[in-house]
């Protein structure tokens, strides 16, 4: 399981660059808000979903003020009804823990099921915000290595116009 100290000897076994900022576990965007950490990248949400019957499972990332109508997501990842993962799923796919996902998340995927979608926005910047499978941490990281790093582990990575 890739735990916080994992996936950073991951991005360091990797060269990729990164800043990490530990704070106090956050639950919310709201709360990662409330941290004010600054402009150090583009904070991203990570929306666990799956299909009408939980067969396909979906990490969708988006800049987090983006509205997400999850009626009109399922035909553009090409699903049927979406509704949020539980629990159980979320630490089955993805290793975490509710208020932990993270595109890191899918390094835990053993089967590499986890389809991701990044949406277009999130593709632009420069670096994004995310979470090392763990909220207590904030890595700043290009989205470009994001992707290489779910690529390189065999899950399916596209992006899509929110």
């Amino acid at each position: 399981m890739y735990n916080k100290q994992e996936v950073l000897e991951l991005l360091n076994s990797k060269n990729v660059e990164f800043e990490m900022v530990e704070h106090e576990a956050v639950f919310t965007m709201e709360d990662m808000d409330n941290l004010k950490l600054g402009e150090k990248g583009t904070e991203v949400k990570n929306l666990f979903l799956r299909d009408e019957k939980g067969k396909n499972h979906f990490l969708v990332v988006a800049k987090e003020d983006t509205k997400i109508d999850l009626k009109t997501l399922k035909d553009k990842i090409n699903s049927t009804k979406l509704s949020f993962a539980s629990e159980e799923r979320l630490q089955k796919y993805l290793g975490v823990t509710k208020g932990c996902v993270s595109p890191f998340g899918v390094l835990n995927d053993e089967e590499k099921e986890v389809k991701v979608f990044i949406d277009k926005n999130v593709e632009i910047e420069a670096k994004i915000a995310v979470h090392p499978n763990d909220n207590t941490a904030t890595v700043y990281i290009a989205t470009k290595d994001v992707e290489n790093i779910i690529k390189e582990h065999g899950n399916s990575v596209e992006y899509i116009t929110l």
